[in-house]
């Protein structure tokens, strides 16, 4: 392996973390045969396309490519670098590194070491809540909230003092600037970003501090702040509560979610804990991607004025592309869900989840209501229109099936006075622009396929990387015929000088210790999927032989051109000499 981490520390990392395990805290797993199967996130996947085998220790997306071991799992779905996602795996294991290995570049900042900082941050708000002067104005709203000591050891909550505390406090101990700016502690003056503020610590599903939000004890500034995006945090892209949810939206198939951090506290007090919350900003398809690994069913629960409802129907649209089962609770009063709860108690909130409606009734009543509302014939063909992008949107993310979208175009062809052959041709065009521009974006990793050449030569190489991968100990029947220097393809040539130099230091390599001595995720999509190709057509030794018998054909073919291309410049050198004395008949030659 390239770089300054030992083999055996390597190694034992990766033999520490189980795949499926750390896969599981991402997705939702469930078993196929000696395999488990889920969605993969590193694409739009609306079918379970990710594989898992527990046995070899990798997974493979058989949809878009992505493919390796832990190490590359973590790369790709945390955007580290190699060094970066063995500290991170080292930490999950609770294994010691000694010393950094990892240098960043100078306008980057290792993750591992954001963490760390939230840390410590998130230890120094704790201790100042316990303040008997400072922090008695916090302790008395959270009082008053009725959030009890458990509730405030459970979320880690906080206080942030006023005149920069943070900022004081870094420099104590040692903390930069230029560190904690980075980690969205303090502005880019200086400045403490969080004061006179009760702080909720915002973890990432694994259970890492990424990011803090905020509560204002004053009217100084916003009620309600985040940290702004760094390294670490994207506000688009992060629920809170999901780490400790997971587990129960897993086992209910179905996720809650609601606005702030106090709604998802409450409902987890009152045993709602698959309830997560978007930061107090509108529904994402981040949020929608994230969900969809781990539930069936997403419940939507808004405030029931106007803002609630228009927030609801945008959220429904996101969803809608991303062929996600939807529905939409509104709690009564206008009352957000805290507010609620303790008003009303958990069986009338338990009704307003059981009360949740599916995506068309609410658009439907939508639609209605605005037709028997508007007189003005610009406004009610608005309406129509946009019911009508709804069922496209379903429709072109295969949310809906012809039967449906049949019963749906006859119930609206009987309101609005139009023939259902008429309301289906304009389905049809919207349905295109729909697809055109793509609503429903996936911002994963991007999987790039490996060139793997073309031509019988190309195929030679290839196959015999394929049994190989699978049958390590085969290439000392092959050392005399087949080595690296021979693969002209590129991606082809890197897999086997790393192959064959392992395969000379250990005949009997597995898959795992290849794809950990590789740090490119490229490269290691590429082997899982020749592994995986070699495995699926077996009878190794023949297909060996069969590839050795190409190649040696190709670098027979290859010398003989090399010869007559040899001789032809002899003759034509011969030639050239010849005419030469012609000319000049005094020319005794070349000595």
């Amino acid at each position: 392996m390239q770089g300054a981490f030992d083999n055996n520390i390597v190694y034992r990392i990766q033999q520490a973390t189980d795949i499926a395990d750390l896969i599981g805290e991402y997705v939702s797993l469930s078993k196929k045969g000696r395999e488990m199967v889920g969605l993969c996130p590193f694409h739009d996947d609306h079918r379970p396309s990710l594989c898992v085998n527990p046995v070899k220790q990798i997974f493979k997306c058989f949809a878009c490519g992505a493919g390796g071991d832990v190490f590359k799992f973590v790369q790709m779905l945390e955007n580290l670098n190699f060094p970066q996602a063995i500290e991170r795996l080292a930490q999950r294991a609770g294994i010691k590194i000694e010393k950094s290995f990892y240098k960043s570049k100078s306008d980057d900042v290792d993750p591992a070491t954001l963490v760390r900082v939230n840390d410590w941050a998130a230890r120094h708000f704790q201790k100042n809540l316990t303040h008997p002067e400072k922090g008695k104005l916090a302790r008395s709203y959270l009082k008053e909230r009725q959030f009890s000591e458990a509730d405030i050891k459970k979320w880690s909550i906080g206080l942030a003092f006023d005149k920069n505390d943070i900022a004081y406090a870094a420099q104590k101990n040692k903390i930069s600037s230029e560190l904690l700016v980075k980690a969205g502690l303090l502005t880019a003056q200086l400045t403490d970003r969080f004061e006179n503020r009760i702080i909720f610590p915002i973890w990432d599903v694994t259970g890492r501090i990424i990011a803090f939000g905020a509560r204002a004890l004053d009217q100084s500034g916003p009620k309600y702040i985040n940290s702004n995006n760094t390294a670490l945090f994207e506000k688009s892209n992060c629920l809170y509560g999901l780490n400790l949810a997971k587990h129960k939206i897993v086992a209910s198939a179905s996720a809650i979610v609601v606005e702030g951090y106090t709604d998802c506290m409450m409902c987890h007090r009152f045993g709602f804990a698959n309830v997560v919350a978007t930061l107090g900003t509108s529904f994402t398809t981040g949020h929608a991607r994230i969900l969809r690994r781990y539930a069936r069913r997403i419940i939507l629960i808004f405030d029931s004025d106007t803002a609630g409802i228009e927030a609801a129907n945008r959220a429904l649209e996101i969803c809608l592309a991303g062929n996600i089962d939807i529905r939409l609770a509104f709690v009564p009063q206008q009352k957000d869900p805290c507010d609620y709860l303790l008003s009303a108690g958990q069986k009338e909130f338990q009704n307003i989840i059981e009360n949740s409606v599916d995506v068309f009734s609410f658009k439907w009543e939508r639609l209605t209501n605005a037709l028997r509302k508007d007189d003005n014939l610009i406004d009610g063909k608005a309406a129509v229109e946009q019911f009508l992008q709804s069922i496209a949107t379903a429709m072109n993310a295969g949310a809906i099936n012809p039967i449906e979208q049949g019963l749906l175009a006859n119930r609206l062809s009987r309101i609005i006075g139009l023939s259902a052959e008429q309301i289906n041709s304009q389905l049809d065009k919207t349905v295109k622009r729909v697809s055109n521009t793509g609503v429903f974006n996936n911002n994963g990793q991007h999987i790039s396929t490996a060139d793997f050449g073309t031509g019988a030569f190309a195929a030679a190489q290839r196959q015999v990387l394929e049994v190989l991968l699978n049958q390590p100990r085969l290439a000392d029947s092959v050392k005399n015929d087949i080595e690296p220097e021979l693969f002209d393809v590129p991606v082809l040539k890197q897999i086997a000088c790393v192959l064959f130099d392992i395969i000379r230091q250990n005949p009997d390599t597995d898959l795992n210790r290849i794809l950990m001595t590789v740090e490119s995720v490229e490269l290691a999509n590429a082997i899982v999927l020749l592994e995986h190709t070699g495995r699926e057509k077996g009878n190794f030794q023949a297909s060996l032989q069969d590839a050795v018998r190409i190649v040696k054909h190709y670098q027979s073919r290859k010398k003989i051109e090399q010869l007559k291309k040899t001789s032809n410049e002899t003759e034509l050198l011969k030639s050239v000499l010849e005419n030469s004395r012609k000319q000049n008949p005094h020319n005794i030659g070349m000595l």
